[in-house]
């Protein structure tokens, strides 16, 4: 069976439903625990794409995290080589890593359902040619990619967030969790939502009202990416 490799790092910031969507293509996961000490592979060998998961470290926090400079070293080695999909933490990797430059607690939070504006440069994206000019994507950070690649191409922006999503070749990277449901919403930290200017009930009952349409869209985009493994 085909093989995707997926890193976690990050105890609460797992595949979610990326699971489903693999099942469902016949590609097999497989999960790298990065956090709990599970070394990085040094390459992309044996499987047919890279998808980095979030977390809530910068991505150069090599002392926090001490296996992020083989996760980028990894991501070096999988660039041009392989489809990559960088969500959150991962998409910050991506930009850190070909020359952007990401800020810690910069500008305003974004915690729970959100709207996105699809840019005009998503005419011709693989993933994203189609979609309507807004869509709503679950959102968790306070870090921001602050600088662009000088070779990416920006796709998404929202009102709190310039870098939405970038590309660059055949890796993407999203600010955005794609991934997560009104489930792992529901298991978030009221107190640090409220800490963060955010109502939990509100957090908790957008994630359900658009829970039907934050599966249609991001089920079609990933499966557009997991469509390109050769």
């Amino acid at each position: 069976m085909t093989s995707v490799l997926i890193i976690e790092n990050d105890r609460d910031s797992g595949p979610g439903r990326l699971l489903d969507w693999l099942d469902a293509r016949n590609l097999s996961p497989v999960v790298v625990r990065a956090w709990d000490g599970e070394p990085v592979p040094a390459t992309v060998d044996g499987h047919a794409a890279l998808i980095l998961l979030g977390g809530g470290m910068l991505p150069d926090e090599d002392e926090r995290s001490p296996w992020l400079p083989a996760e980028r070293a990894l991501l070096r080695d999988a660039h041009g080589r392989v489809p990559v999909l960088g969500i959150c933490l991962g998409g910050q990797l991506l930009a850190h890593t070909f020359g952007g430059a990401v800020q810690g607690k910069y500008g305003q939070p974004e915690k729970g359902v959100t709207p996105l504006t699809v840019l005009p440069a998503a005419a011709d994206d693989v993933l994203l040619a189609g979609l309507p000019t807004t869509v709503h994507a679950i959102e968790s950070h306070q870090d921001q990619i602050t600088r662009l690649p000088d070779d990416a191409v920006l796709l998404m922006s929202s009102d709190r967030c310039t870098n939405q999503m970038l590309r660059i070749g055949q890796s993407w990277g999203l600010q955005f969790h794609p991934e997560v449901e009104a489930e792992r919403v529901r298991r978030w930290e009221p107190e640090r939502l409220r800490a963060l200017g955010f109502d939990p009930e509100t957090v908790v009952a957008g994630a359900e009202q658009y829970a039907v349409e934050l599966e249609k869209t991001w089920s079609g985009v990933v499966g557009r990416f997991l469509s390109l493994i050769g």
